[in-house]
């Protein structure tokens, strides 16, 4: 049996369909709703119908011998079901083979599931140097994160990036409020407001009348610390930092390499609607100064040469209009524009008791990330900042994200976790060490439907790991986490573990469930970037 006992049983599903006539169907294995339907069924037999010129329902039945054939006693029987379903009901010998194949990979199950390698730039995060961390950026911060930690665990080369803005009319308006605080005065309309530049202000010495641009320059510095402070206390780690002032002096080059480039009204811009865009976009304004997009062309055109196969960029709700542009500039690079992902992430809002809350009275209109960390925890800002898509708008049940009950998902997780080092800790190292060592497939133990739906459940790891990666979608983990720790509940309530022998069961059985079951809570909740505690 394969590491991946799923995907061992496609194969086997693949060769009885390539045997059967045709190796380029692609048949679904699927989990029926109904336990009735069998552990698992396939759609081979419709898919080969239209190609072998027979019914669905005679080709299902001659499938389903020869699937029987190869499957042995691994399989109980085969159902032909409704209008040519093939229905898999799997024996305990299959179960049991399959658990020890979970346990033979240790710590490492469904690691490489990606199958091909690719070196990934990740860019998240990147928010402008003016102001702490905040809740809409610490979203950011967990999605690009725990998408970082799942491609790396499947099988891709990861770099992690954030892009500091670090030049521009803002770190100009930065400057200019830091010194108005210093002086005793109000900052510009257009400046910073948060308490934390008057923070600033005061950790400056003589920011009061230093020069502007050192003053932005120092300003940004102290910023930076505190954002790497918050990131590393999140948990989140950064492989590079790029800064857009080391940009600045390549723009004129890379601009000149662009084929839709022209001059009108004094101003420079790029014929982006050559590429379908709704209008052209410039480049360098009338007055000389360049546009945001420019530098951002520049900025991408380093990245670009750095050799990635694939890179991912993460970017604000306010970033919707700047994508197709960006794309169009991309491929003008010469990039290809299927392997220059713009994820756009929604908007975060705390709630308490129904209600939006402000939690941050010292920055402003600004909700800081720390503020949050102070208040819930890391574990369970991050569980939260993760559990919904990241293209819909995420609420956060601050009350709901406090509690210590099972109706708070991270805690429940972890409170799963912490049962099974337990129950493992009562029986005892020995014990747990002859379970490990023990051939599984030679016990007579007759699995309990609930300790088959923990196995099965355990064995869509890798399945769920490769989704979450393509699909660029962490918060499917925490989805399966939750459903794996509420049948792992089920289980123990179901069966006795340890002392499993006086109502007739295997010891070694059940805690090699415990075991696999643990593993793969803890490896959950470390790609999403959560603790997996030992007790609660």
């Amino acid at each position: 049996m394969s590491a991946d006992p799923l995907a061992q049983l496609r194969a086997d599903l693949a060769g009885a369909t390539a045997a059967a006539g045709d190796g380029s169907a692609e048949p679904r294995l699927d989990r029926p709703r109904q336990a009735g339907f069998g552990d698992y069924s396939t759609n081979a037999a419709m898919l080969l119908a239209p190609l072998l010129g027979d019914s669905p329902r005679a080709i299902a039945e001659r499938l389903g011998e020869s699937l029987g054939d190869r499957l042995g006693e691994h399989v109980e029987r085969v159902e032909v079901a409704g209008p040519g379903f093939l229905n898999l009901f799997m024996t305990d010998a299959w179960y049991l083979g399959a658990l020890a194949e979970v346990l033979a990979a240790g710590d490492g199950f469904g690691a490489g599931a990606a199958g091909r390698s690719e070196r990934v730039n990740v860019e998240f995060v990147s928010a402008n140097p003016t102001g702490p961390i905040t809740v809409a950026s610490g979203r950011h911060a967990a999605y690009g994160d725990a998408l970082a930690r799942i491609l790396e665990y499947v099988g891709h080369d990861v770099e992690r990036e954030f892009y500091v803005n670090d030049a521009g009319g803002q770190i100009q308006r930065f400057g200019q409020s830091i010194r108005a605080r210093a002086r005793g005065d109000t900052p510009p309309e257009d400046g910073y407001h948060g308490e934390y530049v008057t923070e600033l202000a005061a950790a400056i010495d003589g920011a009061a009348e230093m020069d502007l641009d050192e003053l932005a320059a120092r300003g940004v510095e102290l910023i930076l610390e505190g954002v790497r402070t918050t990131l590393d206390r999140f948990r989140v780690r950064m492989d590079r930092y790029s800064l857009e002032h080391d940009v600045h002096p390549t723009v004129d080059e890379v601009l000149g390499r662009l084929d839709g480039v022209y001059d009108s009204d004094g101003a420079t811009w790029l014929r982006t609607t050559a590429h379908g865009d709704d209008k052209d976009r410039v480049l360098r304004r009338s007055n000389g100064e360049l546009t945001y997009f420019a530098v951002d062309i520049a900025y991408h055109a380093d990245k670009l040469a750095r050799g990635y196969d694939r890179a991912i960029a993460i970017w604000g709700a306010d970033h919707h209009g700047h994508i197709k542009r960006m794309k169009i500039a991309w491929e003008e690079l010469g990039g290809d524009p299927d392997r220059f992902e713009i994820v756009i992430m929604q908007l975060v809002n705390l709630t308490e008791g129904g209600a939006r809350v402000q939690m941050s009275k010292r920055a402003g209109t600004v909700v800081r990330l720390d503020d949050l960390l102070d208040d819930i925890g890391v574990d369970a800002a991050r569980w939260f900042l993760l559990q919904r898509s990241h293209d819909t708008t995420l609420d956060v049940d601050l009350e709901l994200a406090r509690s210590q009950s099972q109706d708070n998902p991270v805690y429940y997780v972890q409170y799963a976790h912490a049962r099974i080092a337990g129950i493992l800790a009562k029986a005892g190292e020995d014990a747990v060490r002859r379970a490990l060592a023990t051939d599984l497939t030679a016990s007579p133990e007759q699995l309990h439907p609930s300790a088959r739906t923990l196995v099965k459940r355990l064995l869509d790891m890798p399945d769920e790991l490769r989704d979450a990666a393509e699909r660029r979608a962490p918060h499917r983990l925490t989805a399966y986490a939750h459903e794996t720790a509420q049948e792992f509940s089920a289980f123990y309530r179901d069966v006795k573990v340890v002392g499993a022998a006086d109502e007739g069961g295997d010891e070694a059985v059940r805690l090699a469930v415990c075991v696999a079951a643990k593993r793969v809570l803890a490896r959950s909740l470390d790609l999403l970037g959560v603790a997996a505690p030992e007790s609660m």
